[in-house]
């Protein structure tokens, strides 16, 4: 059968109504319509003294849990933030229909998982916050339920490994936060044909108004394999080409028509004011057999850096960020739905901010598909580990690997950050060990992606690195507004000045023009019922008002400050016990959004300059 010449549609988000339907397709650019989510009540139990290494174990199944969510999250049902090493899960899988491939995918498990079906080892990984898929067909049996089982380990006091804000102390303290331990991502089944497309990886390329198409298959190896691959915007259709694979691989540059002027050039570019995207469809085939069909999408549009600025398709763009953390109270790293998802990206938005920096955290995929298709520009930050060691460098380095190729395709991710502040590298400038895994990081990421900048290390101690980014806490705008006057001078500024007790760039590595963005500042607590409760954060108000009055006299010193080319204020929500949110922990303004936005963007608050 000829597959549709009409663009396709992602499906679109209904309302949730079971535990399942919370969340929405978990791979957003790579889209098949014969899924199964596993989401919802499992079989758990804890396994403290860590006795049992096997599924044929005799473990006490005493507990239930609702997946995706975390043990120590209150919506798991289990709600305990207590020190718990290893976890197991269990479910049966039902209704799966045999003679085609059958896929096992996991968006994420913290730490390290192992994963059996009907007794039978099919999957091991490693590495909290990238997915990992298991080819299950040769494991089912023919009647009867198929048992699935998943033993999840995470050492709470294992510092060598990335873990982002999660507290090594029992309780949360200061700028951390409680432990995820396990299943935390969506958990689905998927069918697919003996051969099927198993890696799909688009790459704007702006100056030839071009798009480029890797596609990697995996399963049965064929020859003679073809994908067709079509292109559309909106319902015109800008291409539809056949590839042959070589291999089982091909690589192709699809070109578009090229108006030449900016205001046709534009209808066709993705940015956050205009987030044009590309609806795709792929049609795997052997001959005139269709093997494999998905539908996925793309956007064209470049981020580069030209002298102190960092430039969007082309023209010198200002950034206006917020730090995101990406907690909620009662679901932690898990989003309670994809609609929560949606939600975050419409209150940056609304709330002036033209892009987040996801912080310590890697971002569920629903997340930046949100981000993509309403105009959300992202900085994606590696989660740190605590200690530095070659064991905890070859995990980090792994992981960020992994999560590079996961979110490669997404026009709204635009900078990578390796590192933070120094996290896991702590000797910078006395140790050449250190700072060699911060050239490395950098070099590695810019390796694995030529098309966007890299922090090596984002707030000070800067080395190898595309734009310098300066993490200042001062409270008083004065006092910021004389540190980065237009008449100091860059030397002065890097030479002299300490933010954090820090240097800003280390020996070696003076001030080369890039462009400096104020990467973390602000971090204003207001929290009416902090009287009930401890509360932490950089700068206190007492009212909304004087909160209001300082976050405005904040902005319009960064905004006003020639040096940056754009900033990042701290932070997006209240988490936990720090209330420096623009947000509380639930999402509710604590000024009117109204407000926030105009002082963000430097505006009377009527809305004009």
């Amino acid at each position: 059968m000829n597959p549709p010449t009409s663009p396709p549609t992602i499906p679109p988000t209904s309302p949730p109504t079971s535990a399942a339907s919370l969340f929405a397709y978990p791979r957003p650019q790579l889209v098949r319509d014969d899924w199964t989510s596993l989401n919802g009540a499992w079989e758990f139990a804890f396994d403290d003294e860590r006795r049992h290494r096997c599924a044929r174990d005799a473990i006490a199944w005493t507990r239930h849990i609702v997946v995706p969510f975390a043990p120590e999250a209150p919506a798991s049902g289990i709600g305990d933030p207590g020190f718990h090493p290893c976890v197991w899960y269990r479910r049966t899988l039902d209704h799966i229909v045999l003679g085609q491939r059958v896929l096992l995918h996991f968006g994420a498990v913290d730490y390290a998982a192992r994963v059996w079906v009907n007794d039978q080892l099919v999957a091991e990984h490693e590495g909290g916050h990238t997915p990992f898929t298991a080819d299950i067909t040769d494991a089912l049996v023919a009647d009867g339920p198929q048992v699935l089982v998943v033993r999840a380990e995470d050492d709470p006091a294992d510092l060598a490994k990335p873990r982002g804000k999660q507290d090594w102390q029992l309780a949360p303290h200061s700028i951390w936060y409680p432990r995820t331990t396990g299943i935390w991502q969506t958990v689905w089944l998927e069918n697919v044909g003996h051969t099927y497309i198993d890696r799909l990886r688009w790459t704007p390329i702006f100056d030839g108004f071009e798009i480029g198409c890797e596609v990697v298959t995996a399963g049965l190896q064929r020859s003679g394999l073809s994908v067709e691959v079509r292109l559309w915007h909106g319902e015109k259709l800008l291409a539809d080409d056949v590839y042959h694979l070589v291999g089982q691989e091909t690589s192709r540059k699809i070109a578009l028509a090229d108006p030449g002027v900016d205001d046709s050039r534009n209808e066709l570019l993705w940015s956050p004011e205009h987030p044009t995207l590309l609806d795709a469809e792929l049609v795997l085939r052997s001959g005139d057999i269709v093997l494999d069909h998905v539908r996925s999408y793309t956007a064209l549009r470049s981020v580069s850096i030209t002298r102190d600025r960092l430039m969007l398709n082309g023209r010198p763009y200002q950034l206006r960020l917020v730090l995101d953390q990406g907690y909620w109270a009662d679901t932690l790293m898990t989003a309670p739905s994809d609609q929560a998802l949606r939600h975050d990206v419409e209150l940056a938005r609304a709330m002036g901010f033209n892009g987040v920096r996801k912080h310590q955290k890697i971002e569920d995929p629903r997340y930046l598909y949100w981000a993509d298709r309403l105009g959300l520009l992202v900085w994606e930050e590696m989660p740190s580990a605590y200690t530095f060691s070659p064991v905890a460098m070859s995990r980090l380095v792994r992981e960020w690997t992994e999560a590079i190729e996961r979110d490669y395709s997404h026009p709204c991710v635009i900078v990578w950050v390796p590192f933070n502040e120094s996290w896991g590298v702590p000797n910078l400038t006395a140790m050449q060990a250190h700072r060699n895994a911060v050239e490395a990081l950098y070099h590695l990421t810019r390796m694995l992606d030529a098309t966007r900048p890299v922090i090596g290390n984002d707030g000070w101690e800067a080395s190898a690195t595309d734009i310098l980014g300066i993490h200042d806490y001062d409270g008083d705008p004065h006092k910021l507004r004389d540190r980065y006057a237009a008449d100091q001078q860059s030397n002065t500024l890097f030479d002299r000045r300490r933010p954090g007790g820090r240097i800003l760039t280390l020996d070696g590595f003076p001030h080369r023009g890039q462009p400096i963005v104020l990467t973390e500042f602000g971090g204003i607590a207001y929290d009416a019922s902090a009287q009930r409760h401890p509360t932490w954060g950089y700068t206190r108000s007492d009212s909304a008002e004087a909160f209001h009055a300082l976050y405005r006299k904040l902005l319009q010193v960064v905004n006003e400050t020639a040096m940056f080319s754009g900033f990042c204020y701290t932070q997006f929500a209240d988490t936990f016990q720090e209330t420096n949110g623009l947000l509380d922990a639930d999402r509710m303004p604590k000024i009117p959004l109204e407000q926030i936005s105009a002082a963000t963007r430097n505006l009377a608050e009527t809305g004009t300059p």
